[in-house]
Parts: C-alpha cells; sequence; structure tokens
C-alpha cells in the first residue's frame, strides 16, 4: 500500500536524484568493439543479445511503408491515433522552430552582432522495443527533428524475426532470445515501422541495445555517424549514451519516469488514483506521488488505487512502484505543496484543482518540472500519447536545471560579428580590444586588435 507521511516526515533523500545508470564496463567494452570492428561488432553483440541479425542492418522504405498499410487496413483506430498524435507533435515543434528567430543588430555605430539558428545534418533517434516497444517515442524523437530541419534523421530499434524467415527460425530453434536468427530480412517492431514511415524517417536500422548507439556515435559500414542521439531505453542504453556524450550531442541520461500531482478536495480521487498508476505500470522503480492538504482525500485516492489495481493487468510492476517508490505527502497548504515539488522538480507535475485562484497562485509558485499539466483535466498521459507536448522529460531532479527533449536539441544557435571600417564601434572595440589582451598578458591578441586601427 502506498506510504502517507507528513512533508515534515520526509526523509531528505527523496529530494535527491536517483541515479540508476552507473557506468558499465560491459558497455565501454561493447563500444570499444563497435568503434574498432563496425558492422562485424553489431552482428557479434546482436548474437548475443538480440532475436535476429539480419543480413543487412537497413530496413527498406517498403517495409516500413507495407506496415503502415497494414495498420491502415487492419488497425485504423490505432493509424489514426498515430496520425493524430504526429499531426500535433508537428504542429507544436514547427511553433517551437519559429521562437528561433536569425537577427543582426548594430551594437555600435558599424559594430553588427547576430545570431543564426542551424539545424544538425544528422540525428540519430533510439527507439526500445522491448516487453513494451514505444511506438510514440517514434513521433517524440522524430517529429522534432523533421520541424528543426534535420537532412537526414535516422532510427535504430531492436530486430525482429521477418514474417519471411519465421518458418526457418522456427525449424532452426532460434529466433528467441539468447538464440538469434542469422541471416535473414531486416525487420523490427511494426508499429515502430508504421510510426517511424508516418513521421518521415529516412533511414531505419534493425540494431538495438548499447551497441546501437555506438554505431550511431562512431559510424560504421552500414550506419553513418550522427552529430546527436535522443531517445529511451534501459540502463545499457542510458550507461552508452553517458559514455559516448561528447564524440556525439545525448538529449538527456533518463531515469525512471516519475509523476507529482498536487491535488485538494475538488479533484476526483478515482483519476488521482488512476494518473498514479499510470506511471507506475512503466516500471516497478518508477515513482508516483501524491500532494495534498487533506488527509482524508488523501485515505480515499490509497483505498482507490488499491481498488485499481485489481483489475489492472500491469499490476505486478505497478504494485511494486506503488508499495516500493510511491508516497503521499501531507502538506498545510499550498505554499507548502509548491515548495515540495519545487524540490522535488519531477518529470511531471499535475495541478489537480477547479479553476480560480489557487490554481492560479500555485501556477506561479512551482517553477522545477519537466512538464506541467493545469486542472483535472489535464492528464498526464495525454501528454505521453496525443497532446503535441513531447513526451521526453527529464527526471531524477534534472528539471532544476533543463526541460524535455525539443526542437532546440536539433538545432544550433550560433553568433555572428560584422565590423565596419573607421566605424565609432569598431574602433572603441579595438582599442578596448588592445587594453584587454595587456591586462591577460596575450600581446598577440592586442596587436590583431590594434593592427587594423592603422589601415
Amino acid at each position: 500500500m502506498i506510504k502517507i507521511q507528513k512533508y515534515s516526515e520526509v526523509e531528505a533523500e527523496f529530494f535527491q536524484g536517483r541515479n540508476f545508470t552507473d557506468s558499465n564496463d560491459v558497455v565501454k567494452s561493447v563500444l570499444e568493439e563497435v568503434q574498432k570492428r563496425g558492422d562485424s561488432a553489431l552482428r557479434l553483440y546482436g548474437n548475443k543479445f538480440d532475436v535476429s541479425v539480419p543480413a543487412v542492418f537497413e530496413v527498406p522504405q517498403e517495409e516500413l511503408k507495407a506496415a503502415a498499410d497494414k495498420f491502415k487496413i487492419q488497425k485504423r483506430d490505432v493509424y489514426d491515433a498515430l496520425v493524430y498524435s504526429h499531426d500535433l507533435a508537428l504542429k507544436f515543434a514547427k511553433k517551437q522552430r519559429a521562437s528561433f528567430t536569425d537577427f543582426e543588430e548594430e551594437l555600435e555605430p558599424g559594430l553588427f552582432t547576430g545570431q543564426k539558428t542551424i539545424p544538425v545534418e544528422t540525428a540519430g533517434c533510439y527507439v526500445p522495443a522491448g516487453r513494451f516497444p514505444l511506438v510514440s517515442t517514434v513521433i517524440m524523437t522524430v517529429t522534432p527533428a523533421v520541424a528543426a530541419g534535420v537532412k537526414n534523421v535516422i532510427m535504430c530499434t531492436p530486430p525482429r524475426v521477418h514474417p519471411d524467415d519465421k518458418v526457418e527460425a522456427e525449424k532452426q530453434g532460434a529466433g528467441i532470445s539468447g538464440k538469434a536468427y542469422v541471416g535473414g530480412k531486416p525487420y523490427a517492431d511494426e508499429g515502430i515501422m508504421a510510426a517511424a514511415y508516418i513521421c518521415g524517417v529516412n533511414h531505419l536500422y534493425a540494431v538495438g541495445g548499447s551497441q546501437a548507439i555506438g554505431a550511431m556515435a562512431y559510424g560504421t559500414e552500414s550506419i553513418p555517424k550522427v552529430d546527436v542521439i535522443v531517445g529511451p531505453g534501459n540502463k545499457f542504453v542510458a550507461s552508452a549514451k553517458r559514455e559516448v556524450y561528447g564524440t556525439v550531442g545525448i538529449d538527456m541520461i533518463a531515469g525512471p519516469t516519475e509523476v507529482l500531482i498536487i491535488a485538494d478536495k475538488s479533484a476526483n480521487p478515482v483519476w488521482v488514483a488512476a494518473d498514479l498508476l499510470a506511471q507506475a505500470e512503466h516500471d516497478f522503480v518508477a515513482q508516483p506521488i501524491l500532494v495534498t492538504t487533506d488527509l482524508d482525500f488523501a485515505r480515499k485516492v490509497s483505498e482507490e488505487i488499491e481498488t485499481q489495481l485489481g483489475t489492472l493487468t500491469t499490476k505486478q510492476t505497478a504494485r511494486q512502484s506503488i508499495d516500493n517508490c510511491g508516497k503521499i505527502i501531507i502538506v498545510k497548504d499550498l505554499e507548502e505543496a509548491a515548495e515540495c515539488a519545487n524540490r522535488k522538480a519531477p518529470e511531471h507535475l499535475e495541478l489537480a484543482l477547479d479553476s480560480g485562484s489557487d490554481l492560479e497562485k500555485l501556477q506561479s509558485l512551482v517553477h522545477n518540472y519537466g512538464s506541467l499539466f493545469i486542472g483535472h483535466y489535464s492528464a498526464e498521459v495525454l501528454g505521453d500519447y496525443a497532446a503535441g507536448l513531447n513526451h521526453t522529460l527529464p527526471t531524477s531532479g534534472s528539471a532544476r536545471y533543463t526541460g524535455g527533449l525539443s526542437v532546440r536539441m536539433f538545432l544550433k544557435t550560433v553568433t555572428t560579428l560584422r565590423a565596419e571600417k573607421k566605424k565609432a564601434g569598431f574602433v572603441k572595440s579595438s582599442v578596448a580590444a588592445g587594453f584587454l589582451g595587456d591586462l591577460e598578458g596575450l600581446a598577440g591578441h592586442a596587436n590583431a586588435a590594434r593592427i587594423r586601427l592603422e589601415d
């Protein structure tokens, strides 16, 4: 059962970041081999960790289109949901892109400074496909890259046995974890392929795990080196992203998901319990948190969690998350609730209050969160799937200093300088630069500034 305690009794460790992605010697070895041996290393580790090692890694665009067409015919509701989610995400990402404007400003006479926003050339998106293939992650990673103007958006995702190869794989007793089917056609989860086609992925490669991160970071014979890598994954993928950072840019090192809901008695305990369980089912170390001023409401939510767990198909995972990581915190007022939220800096922050002065006040007080969900109807799950927002968000307290994945990740904001001969701004800046070069003992700097004044 979820723990209920007063804010004053909450342990200090609760507000500290949770690190589940320590450096891993196995991952380091994988990355080194991929860097040295390229595709052959991908096949080596594919044999160890995947269910299939295809003859070539790239899944043809025709396969992606076929998967999308299959969904359109056989799973039309799902297909329409994917298209709708993508459309909203693209609208939102394009609006973000438009906010990054280029400019040139004359700060002083003859001294023009400017800013340009330039997309990276190649972006790599990683999409997990374990127990729950994260089809929505295709939308959340690919769409902002496309909106940013990236020319080449590639994706890596764990391989599957191609339908044409299943009979032969079964004959060999292969195509299962621990015994990969080798040499077949490249293939991936059908939902992921369909979403990739809808979102406009340029190239999809059936390669998973830390070896996929290495392939995108260093490049192999088949997979190009990218400029940035985005997307979630297990602890091995997260560790690999940590290791390759600097060689490429990365979005973030994501830890277990978390939600913090601030609610008063106007909230529906059934809805709040459902939102907590929606996070809890992700992972047994996911962190569902409720903060409320009302002890009676807290008890109603706790009871409702137990009721809903009884029929939840993901009960085993959610149960562990609720019991081991869940918490209901009782605060004295909204100010203390906001203080609690700002200290925790949660990935998702819900404000489950009626519209009015209290909700407006709370909005003004909170400032550390990955994404904010305002009011009873703004369920966090809408942000996960189909509201335009990106669901790749900072965890483990990192919302104190960063936001979530956006078009910004795929853009470089660079600066320009243009100076005009003998204009006052050019002269003043050259004189000032000369004196500052002298101060730092950098005679060459001082000379490079002053020499132009002689022209």
